[in-house]
């Protein structure tokens, strides 16, 4: 079975650039690795006042990248869990 192909927009960056961000007035809570991706949608958003029928790209790929953070999280712990569990196993 197959899995999902990512967009090439849709991933995340660990650089990003403060300066952008600080300029567009995104919240700090907001300044992630898809961060970059949250100031064309807040642009859009503000040039159609909000209107949810348009944006749907930037929001789909702004939320297909937060996805990506998420899967990639979830992974290094379950990997961490997995290590802590051999190391308990062969400590005892």
């Amino acid at each position: 079975m197959g899995g999902h192909a990512h967009s090439p927009e849709a991933m995340p960056k660990d650089d990003q650039n403060l300066d952008e961000l600080k300029k567009h007035l995104i919240p700090i809570d907001l300044r992630d690795k898809c961060a970059h991706l949250l100031v064309p949608l807040n642009v859009c958003r503000r040039e159609t006042w909000f209107n949810p029928d348009k944006c749907t790209h930037q929001r789909h790929i702004y939320e297909e990248c937060q996805y990506i953070c998420w899967t990639r999280r979830k992974e290094k712990k379950e990997a961490l869990v997995k290590a802590k569990k051999e190391a308990a196993l062969s400590a005892a």
